[in-house]
């Protein structure tokens, strides 16, 4: 097992949570204008955010759309033994592009944003052909 801990998919999935953790963070400090009391409540009735905000929640929204699969694959390949090559690559290229996609979406750049889109769902089909390869 201590092999399948040293593979590129593992780090690459570990590299992975961070980006998950920074995105929650900043999308909830960019809603501090929201008010302490709405924050630290039950946010019972939806309130308008700041333009930060919306686009930092909405690209993590988009994040969770495909982390499971990223996390399905990257498991799959190492579990399978199929780890390294196009896989390793692209999960380095999912993680790259997600990475471009927050700063993109959040910076308001829209055709850069839908191209690190794409970017990142092809780095997901390098890992899935690689998975059955």
């Amino acid at each position: 097992m201590e092999a399948a801990a040293n593979t590129t998919e593992m780090t690459v999935l570990g590299l992975s949570v961070i980006l998950l953790l920074v995105q929650v963070a900043a999308q909830a400090f960019a809603s501090y204008d929201l008010g302490a009391n709405y924050l630290l409540g039950p946010r019972d009735e939806e309130r308008q955010r700041n333009v930060l905000a919306g686009r930092l929640r909405r690209a993590l929204a988009n994040l969770l759309e495909t982390y499971p699969a990223f996390v399905a694959l990257a498991l799959a390949l190492v579990v399978t033994g199929h780890a390294g090559g196009m896989g390793a690559a692209g999960a380095w290229i999912w993680l790259g592009a997600r990475i471009v996609y927050l700063v993109v979406y959040a910076s308001g750049t829209p055709v850069v944003r839908s191209i690190a889109w794409f970017v990142a769902l092809s780095g997901l089909c390098m890992m899935l052909f690689r998975l059955f390869v």
